[in-house]
């Protein structure tokens, strides 16, 4: 399993447009992409302007698919003048 998490600042003002772009973004990757599996989106009520997404593939090809998606480029090309900041991390599972 390949898990990314990521951390938006939107800009003042941008959350109501951002907010149904990026549902209908995880909606769709978890319907449409067979390797994601989970696709979280998260806001912090005292951080009005954070959005936390969490997001498990199965490979790293699997997400890697998911950046050459169309809907992913769409969501992308639209959201990009409304985001202030973001921060992405990607791990790997550690097996036992």
């Amino acid at each position: 399993m390949f898990a990314v998490t990521v951390l938006f600042r939107i800009k003042d003002g941008q959350m109501n447009a951002f907010m149904p772009l990026m549902i209908a973004n995880a909606q769709t990757s978890v319907k449409d992409e067979p390797g994601c599996r989970q696709f979280d989106v998260c806001t912090d009520p005292d951080l009005p302007g954070e959005v936390f997404l969490y997001e498990i593939y199965e490979d790293v090809a699997a997400f890697q698919f998911h950046l050459a998606t169309d809907h992913f480029k769409d969501f992308d090309a639209r959201v990009s003048d409304m985001i202030a900041e973001k921060s992405v991390k990607t791990f790997q599972k550690v097996d036992a």
